[in-house]
């Protein structure tokens, strides 16, 4: 019996020896992966201008790790808009009660392989510049945001793979007489370049160039007490405009630089814009641009297809607040050119509560969109957009809950929203710009 006890004891010692031997390799094995995978990342990083071969042995001297680095097994491979690293080791490591068995050693093996890749991506960056965007500091620090975003993605490593389209947005989305030359328009003034989209249009995702466009009227009509005039329903000035298919990160950043807060607020017609732009069918448009030198000739087969595999399509939508009413002036009001140019020097309601009797008032404008309304649109186009495979980020920024539940609604998923408060903007920017990069881990 005593024979047997202490035979039993021995074997039990022996599979529990070679059970923390295990135990100690796989803690090795651990090591040596997660000091490969921290490694091919950061070779990886296309913003990282060290060899990439270098950055691997490195990390594992740092690890105190570089005996388990076989040099000879990192592999580098990169292009214009893409690294690609791998890397592999091994550690030997002697056994506690495994060589009990003639197993003196035990080897673990670990493999890790990281890429960046720039694909062609084609962004739509939609930014609020309503009236509310002079508070607390908030224009401010969009602009900071922004131009992270920009200085992130063009770079020299992506040049002709990343294109911007930026359509800044208030009461409306000013698309500028370049982009509106190509559009079947019915003008009637000079002012501005802001079109109506009848409502059927935000149940899809293209811009319907067949269709015959209204051109929205040039006037003001929210009262501040004076004949103000500055902030008409249609954005005016240059930097106000929609900068389609641009790699120019420095006109995009002088542009967002100029940007000063005005009027209200209707996030679906920037929406609108932002999606069509990602459309193929807009590319018939971008082919004629290009061959006139308004984009960059390497943009002129884009929009992309849809299925391309090799495409990103996505848009970064932001806003401070939510859709607001909006009125127009009744047609009879705003049929001919001296219509025009009285509207053009008259505020609304300013002429309103200074000429016309209160009874007559409501003869001279109607509501175009309520907020609801807008709610609504907006929902569509995302909805349309998502559809079609187009990703979606949105950035709430010192939003009420009525303003982030429709944000985080309109976003390809939760994880694709973000709600932040002042400086914090420019850390959501920044984290979808690396995202769209596409750093990742692949093996």
């Amino acid at each position: 019996m005593s024979i047997l006890a202490i035979s039993g004891a021995l074997i039990m010692m022996v599979f529990g020896g070679i059970g923390i031997d295990l135990m100690h390799a796989e803690l090795r094995r651990t090591k040596l992966q997660n000091t490969l995978d921290r490694a091919v990342l950061a070779a990886a990083d296309l913003d990282n201008k060290s060899d990439a071969k270098a950055t691997v042995i490195d990390y594992f001297r740092a690890m105190d790790m570089s005996d388990a680095l076989d040099p000879t097994k990192i592999v580098v491979d990169k292009g214009l808009n893409f690294k690609d690293v791998t890397a592999s080791g091994s550690v030997q490591m002697p056994t506690l009660f495994t060589h009990l068995i003639g197993h003196n050693s035990m080897s673990v093996e670990g493999t890790a392989r990281a890429e960046e890749r720039i694909n062609k991506v084609e962004i739509s960056m939609v930014l609020d510049i309503s009236g509310s965007m002079r508070d607390n500091q908030k224009m401010t620090n969009l602009k900071k945001a922004a131009n992270t975003f920009v200085d992130t993605l063009l770079t020299t490593n992506n040049k002709d793979m990343v294109s911007i389209s930026m359509v800044p947005y208030s009461q409306h989305v000013n698309a500028g007489p370049t982009l509106t030359n190509y559009f079947n328009v019915d003008w009637d003034h000079g002012f501005s370049h802001c079109l109506e989209f009848p409502d059927s249009h935000f149940d899809s995702v293209p811009l319907n160039t067949s269709h015959r466009y209204e051109q929205a009227q040039h006037f003001q009509w929210n009262y501040s007490g004076w004949n103000d005039l500055t902030q008409p329903i249609c954005p005016r000035y240059s930097y106000e405009r929609i900068s389609p298919f641009s790699q120019n990160a420095t006109a995009l950043k002088s542009q967002i630089n100029s940007f000063q807060p005005r009027a209200g607020t209707q996030i679906f017609i920037g929406m609108k814009w932002a999606a069509g732009l990602l459309d193929p069918a807009f590319r018939s448009i971008t082919s004629q641009m290009a061959a006139n030198n308004q984009v960059d000739a390497a943009f002129s087969a884009r929009p992309g297809n849809y299925d391309d595999p090799d495409t990103l399509k996505t848009i970064v939508l932001m806003t401070d607040g939510q859709n607001s009413s909006s009125n127009r002036i009744r047609d009879w009001a705003y049929s001919t050119p001296s219509d025009v140019s009285h509207w053009s020097r008259y505020n609304l309601n300013y002429f309103l509560y200074r000429y016309v009797r209160r009874y007559q008032r409501s003869q001279y404008y109607t509501q175009k969109y309520t907020a609801n309304q807008g709610d609504q649109l907006l929902d569509k186009i995302c909805t349309a957009a998502k559809n079609k495979g187009i990703i979606i980020w949105t950035i709430g920024f010192e939003v009420e809950d009525h303003g982030a539940n429709v944000m985080r609604k309109c976003a390809s998923s939760d994880s694709h929203y973000f709600r932040v408060e002042g400086v914090a903007i420019e850390d959501a920017f920044y984290s979808v710009a690396r995202t769209i990069a596409q750093l990742r881990l692949i093996q």
